[in-house]
């Protein structure tokens, strides 16, 4: 490939990537707690930066709610354990909560929802809502991860004699069990992001830890939305 092609190819995954709406809530997510980092919970521009960031995100999540409800009432992969089985259906249910409720907090700090207070009350409902959601990845992940480490170890057993990173499926699983990894420390940040966010431990998770976790999840995020580059042909 030419050096025009190549950068052709890599303008098309930018454009891929950015079409997407949750790319650019997650590129706005990261702008928002990076905010926050920066203004520790001073007034000033960061953290007007902070809440204008914030209130323009919800409205790329308006009626976001329907895709955990999809979710909700899917079914499950064959073999999932029933534990992990309800604690994703909990997850989808929470974050399905999460995302109707921020509406109203839209509607609220836009001056369409006139009762601040019930606003304000909605909010703090719909971020315990988040941390539960957070809560119940947290417990799936180390569940699946526990699930294909076993698995892992098996075909290890059966693969003694052989490389094992030339087997394919050896390859598969270990890419998924990094991916879930990642997820979980994703997910065990958000906690603490949403205890942050929630003042529920004001001298330890400060606005400016808050900010920072948030801002490195946010990163994760947008790592994990990345497009699969296209695979090179055989000249």
């Amino acid at each position: 490939m030419s050096s025009l092609d190549v950068a052709r190819a890599e303008l098309a995954l930018a454009v891929l990537y950015l079409n997407k709406a949750e790319a650019r809530d997650k590129i706005c997510r990261a702008i928002q707690y990076g905010s926050k980092f920066l203004s520790n919970g001073e007034p000033g521009t960061a953290q007007n930066v902070d809440k204008t960031t914030s209130l323009a995100r919800k409205v790329f999540r308006l009626f976001k709610f329907v895709n955990d409800l999809h979710g909700l009432v899917s079914p499950v992969p064959e073999g999932t354990p029933l534990p992990l089985v309800l604690l994703g259906k909990s997850k989808n249910a929470l974050l399905a909560t999460f995302l109707f409720l921020d509406q109203f907090v839209w509607l609220g700090r836009t001056g369409i929802y006139k009762d601040k207070e019930r606003a304000d009350l909605l909010g703090r409902i719909s971020l315990f809502c988040w941390m539960g959601a957070s809560t119940c990845t947290t417990l799936v992940e180390l569940g699946e991860i526990g699930r294909l480490s076993a698995s892992m170890k098996k075909l290890e057993k059966n693969l003694k004699d052989f490389d094992k990173y030339q087997n394919e499926q050896y390859r598969t699983k270990l890419k998924k069990s990094n991916e879930r990894s990642l997820a979980l420390i994703k997910a065990s940040m958000d906690i603490v992001v949403a205890v942050g966010l929630l003042q529920l431990a004001p001298k330890k998770v400060t606005p400016r830890v808050t900010g920072a976790l948030g801002f490195i999840s946010s990163l994760i995020s947008c790592y994990q939305l990345l497009p699969s580059p296209p695979k090179s042909k055989a000249s």
